[in-house]
């Protein structure tokens, strides 16, 4: 059994019919909103969805059976999780615990059973036991006779509320917990990371980079984790000029630092050297990107782009070269040492030495013409983070993920970094760090599948959309929440915020905005640290 969740979190579709469109590229089955969960039974994929209930495709025959709380024993609409344990499925949803056979189905409740909670959030199998991770009560597990039962009182469980599973090949069960963190437990004992116990400075993470065996990671000042050991440097402790780190790049045994008012820093261990506009023809100490190339020259995102080769200086800008727009915030070199460039609005491009190619939202499939982080990967594609999504170009193809089409957390792609197993580590403005790989993820614990964060609300499309003079934002609290609504134009800067406080279930915000001009527009909805994003198009 293979259990699918795209990414790591929600893949959002359209609303679900009993029919299904077709088109060269994509076949699209439906019948709900949010689909939470996939998990694939050979010729079966079972399918959990936010308010549509449970859905079995047969993949021979493409034939989709649809079971919900109306039509079957299904107890709620919701469902979370699902696991595959032979021909049972079992099926994690906001009103219990369910056991299906194709014929029979078995409904577990906090009233019949050890269930401690009945919102299930997350399910694993070991073996023959089935490990529950639940909203409000802890984990549990049953061996089909026996419940056990694992809080923060009687174990080492952080938190409460668990909202992710995972088992790795020595049966280790890791667990991630709402404000606790990551946790580890190998039957005996447990074993839990989080900031507070470990040496990442903040967990605002703005960079990433791998080389051999250590992690390095930019966030209040830059932090070095060897999988045992972490080292922070930062102005206090070191010579770094500035704690805000925009960018890392490695090569060989030095690491180059851009930061966002001290220039750029380089570090081979022991020493530091720093560039800033005093003593470099460095345009700006506000450095956003920076990459090494095959010659073993620096390239820097400042105002413009900036190139050393050690000795030299070289600077290109939008009045001397090719270069769309001279905010550079993004640059990665791939095999042919072509120099690739992420702006700040006027998308990507290209630069062979010679010549300059652009990519923009109008002439290629980039969805966001504001670029906030590259990579490229061993078959040189490019992956470029913009302030609307990631998107893979493999020269000809572009491919878009949103947290609509698959398990993106969070549209606004801070940071990228690819390790040695291809795994892609994507770094989000609010929804946190994700790991995606096609094929599947490969961590050090073994390769397992990803599963997924619920929502601690759900997002409807606004309507009317394009609007005129107002427009409704609609969602779903599963709990009362203070709720956050930031807007922004299409180049990012904030334009709007409404922030209230609104009770359980169906809630709708009227947006009006006032002296703004007709175009898209972008907004971000922030619950109980968790995030969702849509797009509005004002047309007077």
């Amino acid at each position: 059994m293979k259990k699918y969740i795209l990414f790591s979190l929600i893949c959002a579709v359209a609303c679900w019919s009993n029919s299904f469109a077709q088109n060269p590229d994509w076949i699209n089955y439906t019948n709900g909103n949010d689909i939470y969960v996939l998990s694939d039974n050979g010729n079966e994929l079972w399918i959990g969805a936010s308010q549509g209930g449970l859905g079995k495709l047969d993949k021979t025959t493409e034939e989709m059976t649809f079971y919900n709380s109306a039509n079957s024993g299904l107890p709620h609409n919701d469902v979370y999780a699902l696991a595959i344990d032979g021909s049972n499925i079992w099926v994690g949803t906001w009103g219990g615990l369910a056991k299906f056979d194709g014929t029979d189905w078995t409904v577990y409740y906090t009233t019949n059973s050890g269930l401690p909670d009945n919102r299930v959030y997350a399910l694993a199998m070991d073996g023959s036991n089935i490990w529950i991770g639940t909203y409000r009560g802890g984990l549990a597990k049953f061996d089909n006779s026996n419940w056990t039962g694992y809080n923060p009182s009687n174990s080492g469980l952080p938190d409460n509320q668990v909202i992710s599973l995972a088992i790795d090949e020595s049966n280790n069960k890791w667990i991630a917990t709402s404000g606790g963190g990551l946790t580890k437990f190998d039957g005996t004992n447990w074993t839990v990371f989080n900031e507070s116990n470990s040496g990442l400075p903040h967990n605002d993470v703005s960079a990433l980079a791998i080389g051999g065996s250590n992690i390095w990671i930019g966030s209040d000042g830059l932090a070095k984790f060897n999988g045992t050991d972490w080292t922070v440097y930062n102005t206090s402790n070191s010579d770094l000029p500035d704690n805000f780190v925009m960018a890392l790049a490695i090569n060989g045994s030095n690491i180059w630092i851009a930061t966002y008012y001290g220039g750029v820093a380089n570090f081979d261990g022991t020493n530091w050297t720093v560039y800033d506009t005093l003593n470099s023809v460095l345009p700006e100490n506000e450095c956003l990107a920076i990459a090494i190339d095959g010659n073993d020259n620096t390239w820097i995102g400042s105002w413009g782009l900036v190139k050393f080769d050690g000795i030299n200086w070289t600077i290109y800008n939008s009045s001397n070269s090719g270069l769309p727009y001279n905010r550079v915030r993004a640059i990665a070199t791939d095999d042919s040492d072509n120099i690739w460039i992420g702006t700040n609005g006027g998308g990507l491009a290209k630069f062979d030495g010679t010549n300059w190619t652009v990519y923009n939202t109008s002439n290629s499939g980039l969805p966001h013409n504001l670029i906030l982080s590259l990579a490229i990967d061993d078959s040189d594609n490019i992956w470029v983070g913009t302030w609307w999504g990631l998107a893979k170009f493999d020269g000809s193809n572009w491919t878009t993920y949103n947290f609509w089409n698959s398990g993106l957390p969070d549209a606004w792609v801070y940071a990228l970094a690819i390790d040695g197993s291809g795994n892609k580590w994507i770094g989000t403005w609010m929804g946190g760090l994700a790991v995606y790989q096609e094929g599947g993820v490969i961590l050090n614990i073994g390769e397992r599948p990803s599963t997924k964060i619920p929502s601690a609300f759900s997002l409807s499309q606004n309507y009317p959309n394009p609007f005129t003079t107002s427009t409704t934002i609609e969602y779903e609290l599963k709990q009362p929440e203070t709720i956050r609504i930031t807007f922004f134009n299409q180049f990012g800067k904030q334009v709007d915020v409404i922030e209230e406080s609104q009770q359980k279930g169906l809630n709708r915000i009227v947006w009006t905005p006032e002296n703004l001009s007709n175009g898209i527009y972008y907004f971000r909805l922030q619950a109980d640290e968790q995030v969702a994003s849509g797009k509005l198009v004002l047309a007077w």
